[in-house]
């Protein structure tokens, strides 16, 4: 508390300072009619303009960041087409997790931070929460199959998040307050000396008390006597009873970044990069809606208190990379050495634990330390007069494992009180890959390359009290994964697409060792002899340049995957996972974006995914049923409009139906843990009053929607900042 309060002091004292000793300027903002296409790096590990990609590809800038109300990097992507940023119940949720293209589970897109992969080695989640979006100077983001690049995760495809290096004297503080007693504070410093060194060092911090979230909700009404209970449904539509909630979900991070490049000649430069995240979430005093004798009741009629807790938790993340670039007689070589070392931990109590109580009690705690090392080696070079070779090597190993003990008091997660169980285990993948760029003829470009992956998941255990320990045996396989695209472009202002290619996803080590018990009592188990999932995808696409300033863009696709990981019920008690699926997804993505002189951008794009189990072997009444939390349908429009020293923007956002259930038999919509279909409108406004000062101020929500992403979503919220740029 005390390090938030003491450095928006300090914001303060020096934009007072800035205020007084200068006078107010405005800057103009000019709009050119003719930009450079972006250049992207991510499609084809080589740098290109984003009309020439193979895939279809979207970047956001820093600018464009800038003029969102963007709380959490992933956010950053939400009104792109094709993408969809799970997140429920604003910067407080802990499953945030971005898919592309109808293929659900964080576990199978691949997400990067400056080229490293965040996907966990306990469970291939992203740790989103405590990422500063200030530190980003751009996103690239990769739809379709990209393993022939990237190896496992990149199903869906690839985002890859950049951060800035300043290449001069750069000076950030910000701060700012908002709904839910939400406080931010954020410093940079970047600099560049004697024309070889570049550094960068950024802290950020945030907290709020959050909001209601969490509803206690049973199936039986409280007994004659208690009064103040409402009937309401579960997520299936059958009569359900509100009780209580579990209070405000509190919620603090902080960030810390630094990076150092040396520009040993002026085609040589060797970077190395720090960046450590930290979150915790908790609860505040629960609240009961059940009352006896006009007294507040918490148990008692058919529930335990404990129903009423909201548990703690937290992760943290530590990123170590080194990276060296060069060029030698025409050909550019990249190594890139990373270490990501992730430990989270979370305490509950089943439901059944009368012993539990609000104000102490036994409980249970579970963590989970994970580690991937990464290590990167690729070289392109030019083939004749305007072809273009990349080929490369990978490797990547990681461990994990999760232990889990008894607490004498479950609000701390110290009190340990005897241990329960473990499980871990490691796997290892190496690869080769190569990508040719050929220019056959005129205006036609294409990419052909391939990766093959040999992995291997090996040291896994299980211990559990009372039971004899597992040991697992080794399970390894080799995926061979090629991609071939055409880009043709038979006018000036027009690009043709096409392309098709193949992915894999190697097993999780959660899925392939580990084990949990819910609060209610019921285990789900990995499967040490688990194979790879894959997938098969093709696209066709166009990118219509109209008039002056106007782009339209489509894409059509088709997605098979197959041995498609799944639950299988083997008891009321246990769950296990087995390969049994296949599915297939149709899609559309259509995009319109219209720049004017007068400064005003408008925007568009839908997103249509109609992705279904075609075949689960031990559960055949699914067939046909939509993938679990993947919208058929979603749009996004949005305008900003940049006059002289003031920017403002708003964006509307239609995500459709959802299901949680592989029967999609949880239709109810409006109540707690249903997925609904939502519409809400964001606008931000921004004002520079100084050439070093702007402020601004954002809604999100505009119209108060209420819906739940399981969770019960945000209403309206304000958020108003100072940032001060020297």
């Amino acid at each position: 508390m005390s390090k938030r309060y003491l450095f928006l002091i300090v914001l303060l004292f020096t934009a007072m300072t800035v205020f007084a000793e200068e006078k107010v300027k405005t800057q103009v903002r000019e709009t050119k009619e003719m930009q450079l296409d972006k250049i992207v790096v991510t499609a084809t590990r080589t740098e290109k303009e984003i009309v020439d990609t193979p895939a279809s590809v979207s970047v956001v800038t820093k600018e464009e960041i800038e003029e969102r109300n963007i709380q959490a990097i992933d956010q950053t992507v939400n009104a792109l087409p094709g993408v969809f940023e799970r997140r429920g119940k604003g910067i407080m949720d802990t499953q945030a997790a971005i898919t592309l293209r109808g293929v659900p589970g964080q576990q199978r897109t691949l997400i990067l931070l400056d080229g490293i992969a965040l996907n966990r080695a306990y469970d291939g989640t992203v740790v989103f929460g405590g990422l500063a979006s200030e530190d980003l100077e751009r996103v690239e983001v990769v739809r379709g199959p990209s393993s022939s690049l990237y190896g496992g995760y990149a199903m869906g495809g690839v985002i890859n998040f950049i951060t800035k290096m300043p290449e001069k004297r750069e000076v950030t503080l910000k701060g700012g307050y908002g709904s839910d007693d939400l406080w931010t504070a954020y410093a940079s410093y970047g600099d560049k000396f004697a024309r070889k060194v570049s550094t960068f060092l950024s802290y950020g911090y945030r907290s709020t008390r959050g909001d209601i979230t969490d509803y206690n909700i049973k199936t039986t009404a409280p007994a004659a006597g208690y009064s103040g209970w409402s009937p309401t449904t579960n997520r299936y539509g059958e009569i359900a009873y509100l009780v209580g909630d579990k209070g405000r979900n509190g919620w603090w991070d902080e960030n810390i970044t630094f990076k150092v490049a040396y520009d040993i000649t002026s085609t040589s430069r060797f970077t190395l990069t720090f960046m450590r995240t930290l979150y915790e979430y908790n609860y505040g005093s629960p609240n009961t809606y059940v009352y006896k004798n006009g007294l507040p009741a918490f148990s008692g009629f058919g529930v335990n208190e404990n129903t009423f807790i909201g548990f703690p938790g937290g992760k943290s993340q530590d990123i170590y990379k080194i990276g060296y670039e060069t060029e030698v007689s025409d050909t550019k070589v990249k190594f890139l050495a990373a270490y990501n070392r992730g430990y989270s931990w979370y305490n509950y109590s089943y439901s059944t634990s009368a012993s539990t109580k609000l104000l102490g009690g036994p409980g249970t705690t579970s963590i989970n330390p994970s580690g991937s090392w990464d290590l990167d080696l690729q070289a392109t070079r030019p083939l004749f007069d305007k072809h273009f070779l990349t080929i490369g090597g990978a490797y990547r190993y990681n461990w994990t494992y999760s232990k889990v003990y008894n607490l004498a008091y479950w609000k701390d997660e110290n009190s340990l009180n005897g241990f329960t169980r473990d499980a871990g285990g490691r796997d290892m993948a190496y690869a080769l890959f190569m990508q040719a760029e050929i220019h056959p003829v005129d205006k036609l470009t294409a990419f052909i390359g391939f990766r093959e992956d040999w992995w291997k998941g090996f040291d896994g255990y299980s211990n559990s009290v009372g039971i004899d320990s597992k040991h697992y045996s080794h399970n390894s396989v080799s995926s061979f994964n090629p991609k071939g695209a055409l880009v043709f472009t038979p006018f000036k202002d027009t690009v043709l697409r096409a392309s098709i290619g193949k992915a894999f996803r190697a097993p999780t080590l959660y899925e392939l060792y580990g084990s949990y018990t819910t609060t209610a009592g019921k285990t789900y188990a990995g499967n040490p002899g688990l194979k790879p999932e894959t997938i098969v995808s093709w696209d066709v696409g166009v990118e219509q340049r109209l008039w002056k300033g106007g782009v339209f863009k489509t894409a059509y696709f088709q997605s098979y995957i197959d041995d498609l990981i799944y639950n299988r019920t083997v008891s009321a008690t246990l769950t296990d996972k087995i390969n049994v699926g296949k599915a297939k997804i149709n899609g559309v993505e259509l995009g319109f974006e219209q720049k004017l002189d007068m400064g005003l951008k408008l925007f568009g794009n839908y997103t249509w995914n109609d992705a279904r189990i075609e075949r689960c072997s031990i559960k055949p009444e699914i067939e046909g049923k939509r993938l679990t939390y993947t919208p058929v349908q979603m749009f996004n429009l949005g305008g900003t409009f940049v006059h002289k020293s003031w920017t403002a923007s708003v964006i509307g956002r239609y995500v459709g139906k959802r299901y949680q259930d592989d029967d999609n038999s949880d239709r109810a919509n409006g109540v707690y843990q249903s997925y609904d279909p939502f519409f809400t409108a964001d606008a931000k406004v921004s004002y520079q009053a100084t050439s070093s000062a702007t402020i601004s101020a954002s809604m999100d929500n505009i119209f108060d929607k209420e819906y739940y992403s399981s969770y019960k979503a945000p209403g309206r919220t304000w958020y108003g900042t100072l940032t001060l740029k020297f």
